[in-house]
């Protein structure tokens, strides 16, 4: 998904694609990216260890700095405070608290993302007593209709 980061010192926007990744726990930069985009990047009183998902310390080493940006996505706003590492290749990591947090429907299929669950604390309310509707389907009766509610992949 493609978010928007505001640099809060003069509101310059960058416009950066995100993974969602429910095994990371926190919320993360690149540092290059960071850098080469020109946030403003903070020493941490206490570094934080990192491991990565095999157990192993990650070569980058202990994160040291940290970066606080707007992110705004599809009407969703907050402020956040985002952990500088070494990512490789993805600029920006969103992980499973930031994702418990929001709760956002996310159809894997077609790669899209609403944010219907926001906590009270971003800028843009929940939706409290919106019903959602949900197609019932007979059984044996209409195959069509569940291969579109099934993934692909599961069906020959």
């Amino acid at each position: 998904m493609k978010v928007g980061l505001e640099k809060l010192e003069n509101h310059e926007w960058v416009v950066v694609r995100v993974l969602l990744d429910s095994r990371a726990i926190g919320l993360f930069i690149d540092m290059t990216f960071a850098r080469e985009k020109g946030f403003k990047i903070k020493k941490l009183k206490n570094p934080l260890l990192v491991r990565n998902v095999d157990g192993m310390v990650n070569a980058g080493g202990a994160i040291m700095y940290q970066i606080e940006c707007n992110m705004f996505f599809k009407g969703h706003v907050e402020r956040m405070r985002m952990d500088v590492c070494n990512l490789g290749k993805m600029k920006v990591i969103l992980g499973i608290l930031w994702l418990a947090a929001h709760n956002p429907e996310i159809d894997w299929e077609k790669e899209k993302v609403k944010m219907t669950y926001c906590p009270s604390i971003c800028g843009r309310k929940k939706q409290e007593g919106k019903k959602k509707k949900v197609k019932k389907v007979k059984k044996d009766k209409d195959e069509e209709t569940l291969k579109r509610l099934v993934f692909k992949r599961f069906w020959k």
